[in-house]
């Protein structure tokens, strides 16, 4: 007879982890690829979106208390003359608009993209946007004189357009596409691995049903 017997605590241990071998063993193939696909995507997506799903985490906070920051606009106006051939010719389809909005950015360093471009009989109007940034130009055709407000809205206004992706070109849009594509996998893989704990997969469905509730009820009862 031995002299060691084994502990309670862990043959009981064993015992267990023998028949949590023995259940997966019997779960159909489909079941453990499904658990371990969806295990892998959760993980490693999460980490690869931590950046940009904490960015509109946080920004979602900033944008709905903006009262918080206050208003940090900071306002720059220039007056210049440029080349009044561009500008004074009759036939308005020979404006030369490419060639004002190059001067325009290489001379005050402009930022944004073109939002509109305005031609009246005496005058040129301009325009710029971009994340808390505008600029706006008015133009004499007949001098080619200028004027140029610019308009800094600070950082917080820079995120808070960001994540509305206000003003901001098709590249970070994109960014938005992908954000939101990664948030719903995230949150679909995280289901489905709920699904496979047995022990708390009740719970844990229960709980999501009332999350899903109470947001609804928030909507229906408190939004006007």
């Amino acid at each position: 007879m031995s002299k060691f017997q084994p502990r309670p605590w862990t043959t009981t241990k064993r015992q267990a982890i023998h028949k949590d071998g023995v259940k997966a063993a019997h779960q159909p193939a489909w079941k453990r690829q499904l658990a371990s696909a969806a295990r892998w995507l959760h993980i490693y997506l999460s980490m690869i979106s931590f950046a940009i799903l904490l960015f509109f985490a946080v920004t979602g906070l900033t944008l709905n208390h903006t009262e918080w920051f206050g208003e940090h606009v900071t306002t720059v106006g220039h007056k210049g003359k440029l080349d009044a051939k561009w500008v004074n010719s009759p036939d308005t389809n020979q404006i030369a608009k490419l060639e004002i909005v190059e001067f325009l950015r290489n001379t005050h360093g402009i930022k944004g993209s073109l939002g509109d471009f305005r031609i009246d009989d005496q005058e040129i109007s301009l325009s710029f946007r971009g994340p808390g940034y505008t600029a706006d130009s008015f133009i004499d055709r007949e001098s080619g004189e200028y004027e140029l407000t610019e308009s800094r809205m600070g950082f917080v206004a820079v995120i808070n357009d960001l994540h509305k992706g206000r003003d901001t070109g098709s590249s970070w849009s994109l960014v938005i596409d992908i954000s939101a594509i990664l948030m719903t996998v995230v949150s679909l893989t995280g289901l489905v691995l709920m699904v496979f704990l047995k022990r708390k997969r009740l719970a844990g469905l229960l709980i999501a049903a009332i999350g899903t509730l109470i947001s609804y009820l928030i909507y229906a009862l408190l939004v006007p």
